[in-house]
This record gives structure tokens, C-alpha cells and sequence, in this order.
């Protein structure tokens, strides 16, 4: 969709990525890095200094009521990555074997199920249903089988903006230990929750995280998704295999952005704690700017994205809807249906006319896009 979008100049709120600039600070730090002639190999497990960094910013963000010995140990507990998608696919390659199954919830992110099929395993798939989006739990236990080995969830959900809450987490870890089950938990959006809803990221229990892999961006945390550079929480027996994988996929990530990237936690955390406002005021302003156009405004409870129903303008499916508005209106969005499995996107077809856009945007293309979008 992006090549589409320059293509034909469209306005690109199709993928996710911000328009703004990386802070300054951050590309500071970097230059200075490089400038300082440390640009060889990291350990492969990432500096030291970063993973001390995660550690004291998980502690602070999610385990301020745990006992001390329970805090999150950096260099046992950390791997640095190549993108969190790195991430994924070495937990979904630690984890899962042959003939295995894997429950993920559709829309999905695309990269998951091409991972677990390529490790001889199949997933196991559950639709999520608009405008909502939360999770049948009742449906999750009836799905598990001998075969299930683990459960992917992904919160805040992109595409759908969905957020999970504390009844989820904890339904979820009653039936990892009823079905003696892993989860492999993506929070690439994990500082992007809207009108004051915390984040229950799985790091926050303690006995979920025992069977756990937590999966983070720094490229959507600090915009600069072209650094490429996430990391994997998780207990030590499973951060120990993590790492026998994750040696022989990239062995180390990019030192410079580790050194940059450390010292921006140290000293420019309130980055971080900020993003959410942040990016709720981007979401509002596209909310107001489209409040009298045409289309059915869904929830937004996190992520950067933004969920609009097209069904009082037009018949197309979602993929010809999306191509007609890059092509022939000038703005690009993604359509819903590819984020469901094969089988499933018939049916998608045919109940829902769903469109995402991305709102990690100037306000001044927000607004110049909604101009457009409400002439519809």
C-alpha cells in the first residue's frame, strides 16, 4: 500500500510507521556513537548497559509492587533483537515443535503463522469480531487440545486498537497453568493506551511470566522503526534457549542504537511515560477531523491506529475499497482482511467493510486527509 500511496501521491496513512522525526537526543547519541568508532559487534545478548536500562524501565513501568528479589534481571532475563519480529520468530522457534498447534487470534500480525509453520507447527485460529474485538475465553478453553502448546496474544492489538484488561490476564494464566501451556505476549505498543487504561503487559504476573515470552519495539516506542531494534523478556530457562536461536538468526544488533538508545532510557525516560498522550491527542485530532464524514468510527483504545467502517459509502470489499481510495481519492489505508487466515476472509468479505489508518502522523496530514475522507 505504501508503494501504492507514491505511486499515485497519495496521503499515507496506510503503514505503520510515524511521520515525525526520531528525538533529537536519540540521533545525538547515535551520531556520537559512530563518531566514537564504536561500530563493532555487541554481545550477542546486547550491551550490558542496555539491558540494565529495560530492566530498571520494566520495574518502573510494571513490577513497582513486586519483592526485590522478583525484579527483572537484565542480563538474564533480556535479549536485544534485530526488530521485535526477530522476536518473534525466534520465541515461536524456541517453543514450538512438530505437529505442535498455536492459538493466535485473527486479525493477526502476518508474520506470526509463517513462523509457526515453518517450526512444524499449525496455528490454531479465533476471530475477533468488530466493533469490540475482546476475546471468548470460552472459546479459547474449547479450542485447546492435547496438540496446543501455546497462545499468542498481541496488546494493544494492531490492527484493531483493542486493549486487554486484568480479567483477560488473568483468565489467561488460569488456563496456562490448567493446560500446562507458553505464551508468547507482543507489546510492541506497550506505552500507547488512551483515556487513562493501563497496559496489562504480561510482565505484571508474575506466575504467567514464568511461562512466558514478552516481545518489545523500541522503533515504535522511539520512531524510528528503521533501527530495526526490539527485545525478548523472559525467565531464565527460557531466555537460555531463546538465546541458542536467536545466536545463529542475527548474533548481535546494531551497537551504535544500543549505546543510543541506553542512554536516552537513563536520561530521557519521560519520553516514554509520555507517549500516550502523546499519540491520544494524534488519535483525536483524526477522530474530530472526521466526525462528520460518512464512515463508522471505531474504538481506539491503544496502538497508532485507527479502525473506520465504510459500509454507508461504498459495496467494495476492503482490499478494492482500499485500492480505489489510494488510486482515485488520494489517501491510502490498509484493508482488515489479510490480518485473517485464508479460509476465513470469504466471510470477512462478506460481513464486515472495515478499513485501518494510521494516525502516527503531522496534524497537518491528519487533517489535510480527513478533508478528503469527508467529502466521501
Amino acid at each position: 500500500m505504501s508503494i501504492m500511496a507514491n505511486q499515485h501521491q497519495a496521503i499515507n496513512l496506510s503503514q505503520g510507521f510515524p511521520e515525525f522525526d526520531t528525538p533529537a537526543f536519540l540521533k545525538d547519541k547515535i551520531n556520537q556513537a559512530i563518531n566514537e568508532g564504536k561500530n563493532q559487534y555487541s554481545p550477542s545478548n546486547g550491551l550490558p548497559e542496555l539491558l540494565t536500562q529495560i530492566a530498571e524501565m520494566v520495574h518502573r513501568q510494571y513490577q513497582t509492587d513486586l519483592a526485590v528479589e522478583q525484579k527483572l534481571d537484565g542480563l538474564n532475563n533480556i535479549t536485544i533483537t534485530s526488530g521485535a519480529t526477530e522476536a518473534l520468530w525466534v520465541a515461536i522457534q524456541t517453543l514450538v515443535r512438530q505437529n505442535d498447534e498455536v492459538i493466535i487470534f485473527d486479525p493477526a500480525y502476518d508474520s506470526y503463522e509463517p513462523a509457526i509453520e515453518l517450526a512444524g507447527g499449525k496455528c490454531r485460529h479465533i476471530a475477533l469480531d468488530a466493533p469490540s474485538y475482546t476475546i471468548n475465553w470460552a472459546l479459547v478453553e474449547q479450542t485447546i487440545n492435547a496438540k496446543t502448546r501455546a497462545i499468542i496474544i498481541n496488546s494493544p492489538h494492531n490492527p484493531t486498537g483493542s486493549i486487554l484488561s486484568q480479567s483477560d490476564l488473568s483468565t489467561l494464566q488460569a488456563l496456562v497453568e490448567k493446560y500446562n501451556l507458553y505464551v508468547i505476549s507482543d507489546e510492541v505498543y506497550e506505552h500507547m493506551t488512551f483515556d487513562g487504561l493501563r497496559h496489562e503487559s504480561v510482565l505484571r504476573y508474575p506466575e504467567l511470566f514464568k511461562r512466558a515470552f514478552v516481545v518489545s519495539s523500541f522503533g515504535k516506542t522511539f520512531h524510528c522503526t528503521g533501527w530495526k531494534m526490539g527485545y525478548c523478556a523472559a525467565p531464565n530457562k527460557l531466555t537460555s534457549e531463546f538465546r541458542k536461536i536467536h545466536q545463529y538468526v542475527t548474533f548481535s544488533t546494531f551497537t551504535p542504537a544500543q549505546i543510543a538508545i541506553a542512554q536516552m532510557l537513563k536520561e530521557q525516560s519521560s519520553h516514554v511515560t509520555s507517549l500516550a498522550s502523546f499519540y491520544q491527542q494524534k488519535r483525536d485530532v483524526l477522530i474530530n477531523a472526521l466526525k462528520y464524514s460518512r464512515f463508522t468510527i471505531l474504538p481506539s483504545k491503544g496502538t497508532y491506529f485507527l479502525l473506520l467502517d465504510y459500509s454507508a459509502i461504498s459495496e467494495l470489499n476492503d482490499r478494492e475499497f482500499c485500492h480505489w481510495l489510494t488510486k482515485e481519492v488520494g489517501v491510502a489505508a490498509i484493508p482488515l482482511s489479510p490480518f485473517y487466515q485464508a479460509e476465513q476472509r470469504l466471510n470477512y468479505h462478506q460481513n464486515n467493510k472495515v478499513i485501518r489508518l494510521c494516525f502516527a502522523k503531522n496534524d497537518d496530514t491528519l487533517f489535510q486527509a480527513a478533508e478528503i475522507l469527508c467529502q466521501l
